[in-house]
């Protein structure tokens, strides 16, 4: 499959064109380099840097699989207070390859910072030394095949050359299209606001179409802000914020051995210092990043493997957060409720069984089911004059709402989740083809 910018406009990825995408410009602090280092037997981007000059301050969460890639191991071991680069491979997961993936990872390191404050004494008044461990990676692709490090190294000097201290939208398109694997689509969004009376700008890209089922960061997902936040305050504002955004999609119920989500801040904007997460001058970089991560999160579901219809999940009305969370992912993950949506079946009885399964203690007499607008089961019962023919209709579109309401507490969880086709078949099937 063959991904690079030339190809945009005519890739099968659902009529997406370049127009379709917000307008990521210029973020102060951050600088960019896309290249093809020859991890895939087509030419297309598959090396992505994000270079920040001046450091920035960062978070991220991980995969909480027990079994984790070599990079996300490294990434746990890093203790700097800024990162000076963010590197991310395609193809290869660098998962289970063991010592000399990991080895691998220092080598590449080594080289990359070494070279990067060689750009520093070329480019800044006053350079700083770049140290190995101020540098973070991210690889998506195959687990279990070895970490190609000698091609990533030697590949280096030309992605230092290619830096972009200034960006723009096709800067980004690029970026996001760079660390893609079986995604069709781009993935990328943007919102501004204010701390206090200061501009401030968050923008974020993500990957993923497969594999993919929440716990703790799904995916790979990455946020970055001009606004001047401490990494302990980016780390409480993202663990927050998570919740009802990548840990609120799932796509196959499968977790990553490589999945990160992370926040970036240069500090640039200059705003007024921010102690406290509750400060009130921070509610609307607080809502706006949220909108960024939720966005980013529903793009990785509406560009699922095989994907024909965006599904949400509404469960309203329970005793326990955890128990809402449990019923919408029950549906979200059921071969059964997928698969009839696919075939624009509606077999209510299946969204039914997987409210059952999920083990909740909850009173069938007070149960509500819609999906749409249209009522099926209210208070335990099949409405009267329940007609199929007229849900039937509305399962033809590409955007599915399904809400049950246990009304027994006042907790609730939205999931959104895909279809299952036999496309998604048979893109896993043929997968290392």
């Amino acid at each position: 499959m063959s991904i690079n910018i030339n190809n945009f406009f005519n890739f099968q990825n659902k009529n997406s064109k370049i127009g379709d995408f917000q307008d990521l410009e210029h973020l102060d602090g951050v600088s960019v380099s896309t290249i093809s280092a020859g991890l895939y037997n087509l030419k297309r981007d598959d090396l992505v840097m994000f270079y920040f000059r001046d450091g920035a301050n960062h978070a991220s969460v991980f995969t909480q699989s027990k079994i984790v890639s070599e990079n996300i191991k490294w990434n746990l071991s890093i203790k700097s207070k800024k990162i000076r680069a963010l590197l991310i491979n395609t193809r290869n997961a660098n998962s289970f390859t063991g010592k000399e993936g990991y080895k691998g990872l220092k080598i590449i390191a080594d080289k990359l910072s070494a070279e990067l404050t060689l750009k520093q004494k070329s480019d800044e008044e006053k350079p700083n030394i770049i140290k190995s461990n101020e540098i973070l990676f991210a690889c998506t692709g195959t687990i279990g095949e070895k970490f190609p490090a000698e091609k990533i190294t030697s590949n280096i000097n030309r992605l230092i050359q290619n830096i972009k201290y200034t960006q723009n939208k096709y800067i980004w398109i690029k970026a996001a299209m760079g660390i893609l694997t079986t995604d069709l689509k781009p993935k990328m969004t943007m919102e501004v606001c204010k701390i206090g009376s200061t501009n401030v700008k968050i923008f974020g890209i993500a990957k993923g179409s497969g594999m993919i089922q929440p716990n703790l960061a799904t995916t790979l997902g990455f946020v970055f802000t001009d606004a001047k936040l401490s990494s302990g305050l980016l780390k409480k504002l993202l663990k927050k914020n998570i919740i009802n955004t990548f840990n609120a999609i799932s796509c196959d119920s499968d977790t990553s051995t490589n999945d990160m989500v992370s926040i970036f801040s240069t500090s640039k904007a200059n705003n007024s210092e921010i102690k406290n997460i509750n400060d009130p001058k921070l509610s609307e970089f607080q809502e706006k990043l949220n909108l960024v991560l939720l966005n980013l999160a529903k793009r990785v579901v509406a560009d699922g493997e095989g994907a024909s219809k965006f599904i949400t999940i509404k469960v309203l009305n329970c005793r326990k957060d955890e128990d809402a969370k449990k019923i919408a992912f029950s549906i979200a993950n059921s071969p059964l409720v997928k698969t009839a949506i696919t075939g624009e079946d509606p077999n209510w009885g299946r969204i039914i069984m997987a409210i059952g399964k999920a083990n909740i203690k909850l009173n069938t007499k007070l149960l509500n089911l819609e999906i749409g607008n249209f009522k099926i089961i209210e208070k335990g019962e099949l409405i009267k004059n329940f007609d199929e023919n007229i849900i039937k209709e509305y399962m033809k579109q590409d955007k599915i709402d399904i809400q049950v309401d246990l009304s027994v507490g006042n907790k609730n969880f939205t999931a959104f989740t895909m279809d299952l086709t036999k496309k998604y078949i048979d893109i896993n099937s043929d997968y290392r083809s």
